[in-house]
């Protein structure tokens, strides 16, 4: 029946109505809180591009770390930034690498308590900035899997409780899972960044994690922004290969990605609020041109809405912050 007898408008009208109407929610436990971590002591320098955002040395680390805790956001993700970077990529597996003194220091201190992933890709510690192995001028694959399966091992024996592919090489998902079985960490789970496109929004994340290609770029092994059907495949090789938790990345440009991927698949799925997304917003809302409080949360209802059932974003605490205040009727 149409109006007069159906009007839509009854369950807006009083806030319990539009509660109880409510499809979609925000809960801190759907947050993952992408931290950076830098070489030195008593560090935390604030990201120019990602305002809000800091880098910080590992002995400041706790301070990160209790700030989500109290705002209820129990997991996060670890980039480390070394001192010094060379072509193989060296640091990104080194006992004493950043990363890995990063996972101990926040394991011993926090335990089960603060659920630590950790990025497996090699462009934060290669001199020339690209996620793999040059041969050639080229970024090798398949020599690029066993630098990747030995960094995963080693972010695991640190501390870190879940591994997340981020390199987009062919084969790292099988190449992780086969790495970790025979080192002993079997029940580890890897969420794997299955649909990572080459996209224009990871230029704030760059410049904090001092990551730009030196040459070219990554279209040879990121996606292409336009495709949606090869998202589909890459996620399908994925789970076939092992992945317990897939990706799509970025998120806000590409949420009818997000929405393929939770029609046809029932793993749990992730998205990446990336920090391009994160500045766009800040810059508006700096200018006075839009309410960050309100514009935040509702791209994040969005990209659940859309299937999420986790979301990676810098504006994690700030919205957690936000959702306590509106549930407390202030």
């Amino acid at each position: 029946m149409g109006f007069p007898i159906t009007r839509m408008r009854r369950m807006r009208g009083h806030s319990a109505l539009r509660e109880m109407a409510r499809e979609t929610r925000l809960h801190p436990g759907d947050f993952i809180f992408p931290s950076f971590v830098v070489e030195g002591e008593d560090k935390k320098e604030e990201i120019p591009s990602m305002p809000g955002q800091f880098r910080y040395s590992v002995d400041r680390l706790p301070e990160m770390a209790d700030a989500c805790l109290a705002a209820g956001v129990d997991k996060v993700i670890l980039f480390g930034i070394p001192e010094e970077k060379d072509p193989e990529g060296t640091g990104a597996y080194a006992e004493e690498g950043i990363v890995q003194r990063a996972f101990r220091a926040l394991s011993d201190r926090y335990g089960d308590e603060l659920f630590l992933i950790g990025d497996v890709c090699l462009c934060e510690y290669t001199s020339h900035g690209h996620c793999g192995m040059i041969v050639d001028g080229r970024v090798d694959n398949d020599r690029t899997l066993q630098v990747l399966a030995h960094t995963a091992v080693s972010q695991v024996r640190a501390g870190a409780h879940m591994v997340a592919p981020s390199d987009m090489m062919d084969g790292r998902v099988r190449a992780l899972r086969e790495a970790l079985d025979k080192a002993g960490f079997p029940e580890t789970p890897i969420l794997s960044y299955a649909a990572k496109y080459a996209s224009a929004f990871y230029g704030p994340f760059r410049d904090a994690a001092e990551s730009a290609p030196r040459f070219g770029d990554r279209r040879g092994y990121q996606m292409d922004p336009a495709n949606a059907r090869e998202a589909m495949r890459e996620i399908a090789l994925d789970i076939e290969e092992g992945a317990d938790m897939i990706m799509v990345k970025p998120a806000l440009a590409f949420l009818d990605i997000v929405r393929r991927a939770r029609e046809r698949f029932d793993l749990p799925l992730a998205a990446y609020n990336v920090s391009g997304e994160y500045a766009m917003v800040k810059a508006a809302a700096e200018n006075g041109w839009i309410d960050e409080r309100k514009v935040t949360l509702e791209i994040l209802t969005a990209i659940r809405r859309a299937g999420a059932d986790v979301i990676l974003t810098y504006h994690a605490l700030d919205a957690a912050r936000w959702l306590a205040e509106e549930e407390g009727g202030t």
